[in-house]
């Protein structure tokens, strides 16, 4: 039996992915496994039976991952679940950032109680709300992940010139891209050709506020700028100027904020990137998925702080599964270990990321709880796990 404790509403199509052996639910005791969305961990303490962790999103700022790698802990997110509820959002808020709607529509709230002078009043009040279209303009993506690239491609579709950026694109990611995509060698090409700039990248020291007063003094005159990614990619302040100033025509953003509320030239959308019923049921069945995996076979896919290992099951063999530090002649210790046990290695696949590794081994012998008990007294050994 494995206990599945869940941090916050989870839908109940990811939850039906756990069968018999699975007890899920917010008052679950000594978890082994953690589903959240958007509750805060960095507070919490980490039960000792805790094996993995599944954010049901893309984001894991509330998931303190450094604990999490020292106690062993695998943490998951669900790149590309919610990718087109957010990509839909990005577009409608092109949409808005150029026309207009959103001082339009409340304008037109306004002649509540006219009559039938409305719809002169229209005709003569519309003139102040005129936005360029988008076709034809040049929109900068900023990080081409799942999102970013679905960006792209739609834009593609509705007549931009679109210029991507993203220095760690991968091979799998380019295969998406729309070759027509120019591909931007650096930010500063981006900040000098285009009309709208989107942002699609996690938030880290590196681009904590990239969107600052230098960035955008970089970018053309009546910039417009979304930001469906993470609030602070962006210099509230710098942004607010920028907007006064008329630098920016205009700031769309998921992630409002006391100040940005109500000032001009800001659209503050109230964090709706993944709010559609498809986005939450793809989310929570991912995260699913990927706990089970892990808690049944040991494999690791859409780790944010452990390598992604998998293998084939053969139920013939025992499953060993190793978290140890990426050290050198770890691998020969282990494997001798095994060895003076009378236990075989039959399969094995091991990789690293950064200070952490995972191995899995599928093993032949007697290999108990004890033995993996005497494994973590090494000092490089975080966890082992035997299946």
């Amino acid at each position: 039996m494995y206990n599945v404790k869940c941090l916050n509403k989870i839908s109940p199509v990811g939850l039906a992915r756990f069968g018999a052996n699975y007890t899920c639910g917010e008052d679950v005791e000594n978890p082994e496994a953690i589903l959240v969305r958007s509750a805060s961990m960095h507070e919490m303490e980490l039960p000792s039976s805790l094996l993995a962790i599944a954010r049901a999103g893309a984001g894991v700022n509330n998931i303190p991952l450094d604990k999490c790698s020292e106690a062993g802990i695998c943490v998951f997110n669900t790149p590309g679940a919610n990718a087109n509820a957010v990509k839909e959002l990005v577009i409608a808020g092109l949409l808005l950032a150029s026309r207009k709607i959103v001082p339009g529509i409340e304008w037109a709230k306004g002649l509540k109680g006219k009559g039938a002078e409305v719809g002169k009043l229209v005709e003569k009040g519309k003139s102040q709300f005129v936005g360029p279209e988008i076709s034809g303009k040049r929109l900068g993506v900023i990080g081409l992940g799942a999102i970013g690239i679905l960006v792209a491609n739609a834009a593609k579709s509705l007549g931009m010139e679109v210029y991507g950026y993203d220095p760690y694109l991968s091979v799998d990611a380019a295969w998406g891209l729309s070759r027509s995509t120019k591909h931007a060698q650096t930010l500063d090409e981006i900040y000098a050709n285009c009309d709208y700039i989107t942002l699609h990248v996690p938030l880290t020291p590196d681009t904590k506020e990239m969107i600052n007063a230098e960035s955008i003094a970089k970018m053309q005159d009546h910039v417009r700028i979304l930001n469906f990614a993470r609030g602070d990619l962006v210099n509230s302040a710098d942004i607010l100027k920028a907007l006064a100033d008329g630098k920016v025509a205009s700031y769309v953003t998921d992630f409002p904020t006391d100040e940005m509320l109500g000032a001009e030239g800001v659209i503050a959308v109230p964090h709706l990137g993944a709010s559609t019923p498809e986005s939450e049921d793809n989310c929570a069945r991912m995260a699913a998925d990927e706990l089970k995996d892990y808690l049944e076979n040991g494999n690791i896919l859409h780790s944010v702080n452990l390598p992604n290992v998998s293998m084939p099951r053969d139920p013939a063999f025992t499953r060993v599964c190793i978290i140890h530090r990426n050290v050198p002649n770890t691998i020969s210790l282990l494997a001798g270990k095994l060895a003076d046990a009378g236990i075989n290695i039959e399969n094995m696949q091991s990789k690293s990321r950064k200070d952490y590794a995972y191995t899995i081994l599928d093993v032949t012998g007697d290999f108990s709880s004890d033995s993996a008990k005497k494994m973590e007294e090494s000092e490089d050994i975080i966890r082992v796990r035997v299946i």
